[in-house]
């Protein structure tokens, strides 16, 4: 049985720090895991020999155990409580992270997939608890303020996550490596592939033993069990006939918009690799540009913190990223002419995949205190369905990829046009639905 629940203005000002401060070390977490996926789609696709809609299946099986184990997630940490189901969900990415090691040995890229599914699995876990914990850990009009804090975390992660994979598994001379495989003989090339994937032993069995004594930590830190269903008298008359998580619309149309943001911002990261390749700019040198994507990100969340509620309503900080991812996006199929810059030589239209990182900063965070708006006693469930949500990083990859191959890594860009233009309609309209109409 879970420990007994508080509720989050019960709380001390103390109390409430020491427990940002722990669930911001968790989305560091997050972000490290999820967004090392950047440098793993070319490189498996390097040393497994991939097409690029095969590559991208790293995002999709990674990203589909989102759609799969979110709602069970919310029973889970409703029956055994938030530290006994975020133990669980870093055991869970602990085991993913030990099947890369027998994966390696084989050069198999589909058990390589079935790791990268439980490690997602652990994450639905861990972000169904996360998400909607720091969302009512404090005032409702900052909640976007706390979720850029948290952002913080899970990017800076991110920037660090790929580099620090990069180097330990490429070496200076992977660039004249690279360019030999299509010249070698079968057996010789067949030996440099596996030598070059067993480099990721080492590192992701070292990454599963520390998941799994983080999972310890967790159950016997000071966090609190939080009262995540509370809702006011008058929130309970109101919600007293819906016997529905689907008679909340504002927060079906929310989940389709977290479907939507979390493709957009993974395109932007886990393409840049490949999208700076076709301009002739090698792995070695490309490995960074995620990193620009999500620095800039990170520079959105710190407006976010600055500027949030006292000079911006979460509402507009929100309206105003759909409108620019928009507006990146049409810079990025149609700007070109190549430019120096930050020390690459490279077509103008890939600094405008950079500043997607900007666009997509604070939209996550607009977007979950819009849509947990009045849920009251179905806030973990309507969590849940927002998680799944994620389940968009694992699907729209895959259409980019497809289009990439059908015409070009620039062209398939065009995927991010409709999925912008549902974000623009949540942020000014979708949110405020509060009943379907015929």
């Amino acid at each position: 049985m879970p420990s007994t629940t508080v509720d989050a203005s019960s709380l001390s000002k103390r109390d409430t720090i020491i427990s940002i401060l722990i669930v911001g070390v968790l989305f560091f977490i997050f972000g490290f895991v999820s967004w090392v996926n950047a440098i793993l789609i070319p490189y498996f696709k390097i040393a497994c020999e991939l097409t690029s809609f095969q590559s991208y299946l790293v995002a999709f099986a990674f990203y589909i155990s989102y759609f799969v184990m979110s709602v069970p997630a919310a029973y889970l940490l409703k029956a055994a409580g938030f530290k006994k189901g975020m133990m669980v969900g870093f055991w869970a990415m602990a085991l993913g992270a030990f099947i890369f090691v027998p994966a390696a040995y084989s050069r198999t890229y589909e058990v390589f997939l079935l790791g990268l599914f439980m490690i997602g699995v652990g994450l639905a876990i861990l972000q169904t608890a996360a998400n909607p914990y720091i969302t009512i850990l404090g005032p409702k009009e900052r909640a976007a303020q706390r979720i850029s804090i948290m952002g913080i975390c899970n990017k800076a992660a991110g920037i660090l996550a790929p580099l620090l994979f990069a180097a330990v598994i490429l070496r200076p001379t992977d660039s004249d490596l690279f360019k030999q495989l299509a010249t070698m003989g079968d057996v010789e090339r067949n030996a440099a592939l596996d030598e070059l994937i067993q480099r990721v032993i080492v590192p992701y069995a070292t990454v599963g033993t520390i998941l799994f004594i983080l999972g310890i930590l967790v159950y016997y830190s000071p966090l609190p069990e939080l009262n995540t269903e509370q809702e006011s008298p008058e929130l309970a008359q109101a919600n007293a006939s819906k016997n529905s998580i689907f008679k909340f619309p504002h927060l079906i149309l929310g989940a389709v918009a977290i479907f939507l943001h979390v493709g957009t911002q993974v395109i932007a990261i886990d393409t840049i690799i490949a999208y700076a390749g076709s301009m002739g700019i090698g792995l070695l040198e490309a490995k960074v540009f995620p990193s620009y994507t999500l620095f800039l990100t990170i520079c959105g969340y710190i407006l976010g913190i600055i500027l949030i509620p006292k000079f911006l309503r979460q509402v507009n900080a929100l309206r105003i990223c759909t409108l620019l991812g928009m507006a990146f996006t049409f810079m990025v199929i149609f700007a070109s002419g190549r430019v120096g810059f930050m020390g690459h030589d490279a077509d103008i239209s890939i600094w405008f995949v950079v500043l997607l990182g900007l666009a997509n900063s604070l939209v996550w965070a607009g977007i979950w205190p819009l849509a947990l708006d009045e849920l009251g006693r179905f806030t973990k469930l309507g969590a849940s369905i927002l998680i799944m949500g994620l389940c968009g990083n694992a699907l729209i990859p895959l259409l980019y990829g497809y289009f990439a191959d059908l015409y070009s890594l620039r062209e398939a860009y065009w995927v991010l046009i409709p999925c912008y233009a549902y974000l623009v309609y949540y942020a000014f309209y979708g949110h405020l639905v509060r009943r379907w109409s015929l």
